[in-house]
């Protein structure tokens, strides 16, 4: 199964060891799912962990490019052909959806549920982190 994690889902995880974020990504890789990946969402993943405000202490931007790399590694890399903009309220949250659906993707991983609420009619369901877990949990 595919998922797509939305750019605050890594955020939430560099700031804490504690939440769902960070569990889910130190899941990965995980044969139950894989995450795809769209040139321009790593282009704004590259972007905001490489922020001076979303950079763990003692790490640099470099630290976080590699860990990106790393995620670029595992992931499903997924070409976009067709947009579907304007389709949400912020473009930014287009080009995460316009990779789920390119990609065929199941879910699309967020802390941002209210922005994603139409995305359904797509078929692609917005989960948060811990319902994403909990999914996972139930699922043989």
């Amino acid at each position: 199964m595919r998922i797509v994690l939305g750019t605050n889902v890594l955020v939430a995880a560099t700031r804490s060891r504690n939440g769902s974020s960070f569990e889910l990504l130190s899941l990965l890789p995980d044969p139950r799912f894989q995450i795809a990946l769209s040139v321009a969402l790593y282009t704004e993943w590259q972007d905001v962990l490489s922020r001076p405000e979303h950079l763990p202490p003692g790490m640099q931007p470099e630290d976080a490019r590699g860990f990106l790399r790393y995620l670029a590694s595992i992931a499903h890399l997924q070409d976009v052909y067709y947009l579907w903009r304007p389709f949400l309220r912020d473009p930014d949250d287009d080009m995460v959806l316009e990779c789920a659906v390119a990609s065929g993707s199941r879910y699309l991983v967020t802390h941002n549920l209210r922005d994603f609420r139409k995305i359904t009619q797509l078929g692609v369901e917005p989960l948060t982190p811990t319902e994403f877990l909990a999914r996972l949990r139930s699922t043989p």
